[in-house]
């Protein structure tokens, strides 16, 4: 059995870490618009080409095939003004609707940020979507510009074009006139004045069932990019910084983009999709200090083996954080035992625009706590009843994860759907949708979504805790739980499971996994069945839909599945 706790000492932190800021401690960090004003792009980039960073690396680009190529502060300031000047030369004004579509290419950081500076509100979109996903959206947010390539406009926008009535305009970045058009645009710009509450960017969320909502987020969540940058991620100027995410994901851009250039560190992005030992080669060969990823990634990482990661060295690698859906304890242990590294939780959500609640790098690593509120942060454990919100003191009891309003990335509302925000909101209070409880020492605990958690017999059983029991077995690469109605019980715990390589599924291996869950997590808690799946279904962002394997097994509607894996 593995120890409850990893203990952390100062050998431990090859840095001091940062110490933590509140937000009016961020905001003055920040430079501000000359004249007055606050701009997430004139933060991340032309602060600092117009300083000392001017010829730092800000991103260090790793094509898909070719040699890496660097931009620094100043080619990055540059690029995005003569963006800012073509959106500007399309009728683009501040408060319109910019789509990004691109794979991880430079064009699409220049031009998120080009929008920002003209004072648009943008909003990338991950470039694996497939054709309705891209209508829907843009429809949405009455986009009047999409910014893509030559490939994805023939692959998806001209087979949907005729039907986003509101776009007027599609520029193809790497097509003739799209390269002509930037090379022409002055590299000169002067940025729109904008305000902390100025709509900044527009990141869609799947609902359950429905269409996708469009969670609004104004400049002022820069100051929340950079606070939780320095404190959650430990972001220092020195620093080589890689967060795997895609900005069509809210992750890829509040640390993809805004968190590390705001930070003057330099990023890397890397065009290709995911390859086990090209990741490995990265860590190593780029010298990647600061790594940010998913649960997904670091499942497929453990499943390729540990011998895998032996044939590389990673001695500037400090500190590893994860974020997308909760990671199970196996999966933290694993990069102690393997990078010599917990890997360390951390949870927010595309509402909350930023980090939440982390482990630090100075915080003892409980395996499976998402950790604790970051200073700023007021989390607690709630509900929601006639009488009113009734918060819950006690360690140990399950609710609502709630947080207090207020802090500066917080969501500004759903677009066109008011009534659908303001249920969010109670006592203060914002409703997370997220079943959690609290310890002793402080640490908060997923349990699952308000919809996910099984009542069997009198017990409320979070889908995660079984979940993680099934990883301890060598036998499991991923498992997805949900409830089964049952006529006697309520409903009985059903377990999908994925093999790791080199075990088969079987009725003996079947019964193996039942008799160890039974043994980690008790009878009434346990499975009581078990279906092998060669793969679980699961959102691009990598979290396993539970309730598309429910929907699945009982033959309920879908609703949403644009965001899954596949779909393309």
């Amino acid at each position: 059995m593995r120890p409850a706790i990893i203990r952390k000492t100062a050998a431990d932190l090859r840095v001091a870490p940062n110490s933590p800021l509140t937000w009016e401690e961020a905001r003055r960090a920040l430079a501000g618009l000359p004249g007055g004003g606050l701009n997430i792009a004139y933060e991340a980039v032309d602060r600092h080409a117009a300083g000392a960073n001017a010829s730092r690396v800000a991103i260090r680009w790793l094509p898909a095939a070719g040699a890496p190529r660097d931009f620094t502060f100043a080619d990055l300031a540059s690029l995005s003004s003569r963006f800012a000047n073509v959106l500007r030369g399309f009728g683009i004004a501040k408060g319109d609707v910019v789509f990004v579509l691109c794979a991880r290419i430079p064009e699409l950081y220049a031009a998120v940020l080009g929008g920002l500076k003209l004072g648009a509100m943008v909003s990338p979109l991950f470039s694996a979507f497939g054709p309705e996903p891209i209508r829907t959206r843009v429809n949405l947010g009455r986009g009047k510009v999409l910014v893509t390539t030559e490939l994805l406009y023939q692959r998806k926008i001209a087979k949907v074009e005729a039907g986003m009535p509101t776009l007027a305009h599609v520029m193809r970045v790497d097509g003739e006139e799209g390269r002509r058009l930037v090379a022409e645009a002055s590299d000169r710009f002067e940025i729109e004045r904008t305000d902390a509450e100025t709509p900044a960017l527009l990141h869609f969320t799947s609902g359950t069932t429905g269409t996708p909502k469009g969670a609004v987020h104004v400049h002022g969540a820069v100051v929340a990019h950079y606070a939780t940058g320095r404190y959650a991620l430990d972001l220092h100027p020195e620093d080589i910084f890689w967060c795997t995410a895609d900005p069509g994901w809210v992750t890829g851009t509040s640390y993809g983009i805004v968190a590390p250039l705001v930070h003057g560190v330099t990023s890397i992005v890397d065009e290709a999709e995911f390859d086990t030992e090209r990741w490995y080669r990265n860590l190593q060969d780029q010298r990647v200090t600061v790594w940010y990823t998913a649960p997904t990634a670091i499942r497929m990482l453990m499943k390729a083996g540990a011998e895998v990661a032996r044939k590389y060295r990673f001695p500037e690698l400090r500190f590893v954080a994860s974020v997308g859906e909760p990671l199970n304890p196996e999966a933290v242990w694993w990069g102690k035992d393997v990078l010599g590294l917990p890997i360390h939780d951390n949870w927010w959500q595309t509402e909350t625009g930023d980090i939440m609640i982390a482990n630090t790098p100075a915080m003892d690593v409980k395996p499976g706590s998402m950790g604790k509120p970051l200073p700023g942060v007021e989390a607690c454990i709630a509900r929601r009843t006639d009488e009113g919100v009734k918060i819950v003191d006690l360690p140990g009891v399950e609710g609502e994860l709630a947080l207090r309003a207020g802090w500066p990335s917080m969501f500004r509302g759903y677009l066109d759907q008011e009534e659908r925000y303001r249920k969010c909101f109670a006592g203060g209070l914002y409703f997370t949708g997220d079943l959690a409880r609290r310890d002793a020492d402080g640490y908060f605990w997923f349990v699952g979504r308000a919809d996910d958690v099984i009542k069997s017999a009198g017990h409320l059983i979070g889908p995660f805790e079984v979940e993680s029991a099934l990883m301890e077995h060598p036998a499991v690469a991923e498992a997805g739980v949900i409830g089964k109605p049952d006529p006697v019980v309520g409903e009985v715990v059903k377990a999908f499971v994925s093999l790791r390589a080199g075990f088969e599924p079987s009725e003996k291996l079947r019964m193996e996994l039942l008799g160890h869950a039974r043994k980690r997590l008790g009878a009434a808690v346990a499975p009581k069945e078990i279906e092998f799946a060669p793969s679980l279904p699961r959102t691009r962002s990598g979290k396993i839909m539970r309730r598309l394997l429910k929907a699945r097994e009982l033959g309920l509607p879908e609703g949403d599945t644009s965001t899954l894996e596949g779909t393309a």
